[in-house]
């Protein structure tokens, strides 16, 4: 599953075909229908949700262990910089990948990154909530930072410069100021 998370982040769902992916993992090719009867669906499915699940660690590494939640958000985004100027653009969001080509063509496909969106707005409601925030605060602010991540590693990989993400950073960085002065006020 990793060749294929890997190839996926990189090629998209379409732009990657099987053979590549049992050459990748110098697996045979009857291995992958053994493992995934369902063949490439089954297996877009399987990567979109285990590799998608692992992503939510990213709130652990980056959002957690600061002092507060801007320079956590700060981090997150440098981050997302870091890792497109470490690529040479070639990686971003997988999910988001997967999920701007299967939307309407592939249900199942779909219904995965939908049910990954899901949870990682649910996790991150939950993080951002132990910075004070009020539980509809939280959920905006965490959709607010996913849509800015997505759109700038989009933005970012097709223009080959990073100034969407540093953008989208800095107003994720508003909005959590803007919430953080509200819930105090409460």
């Amino acid at each position: 599953m990793a060749a294929g998370a890997e190839l996926f982040r990189r090629n998209g769902y379409a732009g990657t075909g099987l053979k590549q992916i049992v050459s990748e993992a110098n697996a045979p090719f009857g291995s992958l229908y053994h493992f995934f009867p369902g063949g490439k669906e089954q297996l877009g499915e399987e990567v979109v949700r285990t590799s998608g699940l692992a992503y939510i660690a990213l709130f652990d590494l980056f959002i957690a262990p600061a002092e507060d939640l801007v320079s956590g958000i700060e981090a997150f985004f440098a981050a997302g910089i870091a890792t497109l100027e470490a690529t040479d653009y070639v990686e971003g969001c997988p999910i988001a990948t997967v999920a701007l080509e299967v939307a309407a063509t592939n249900e199942p496909l779909r219904k995965a990154t939908a049910d990954v969106f899901t949870a990682w707005i649910d996790a991150g409601t939950g993080k951002f909530m132990r910075f004070g925030l009020e539980k509809e605060a939280a959920r905006t602010l965490t959709i607010t930072a996913v849509n800015n991540l997505e759109g700038a590693f989009v933005l970012c990989r097709s223009l080959r410069e990073t100034e969407a993400m540093a953008v989208a950073g800095a107003a994720t960085v508003d909005v959590a100021r803007r919430l953080l002065n509200e819930n105090a006020q409460l």
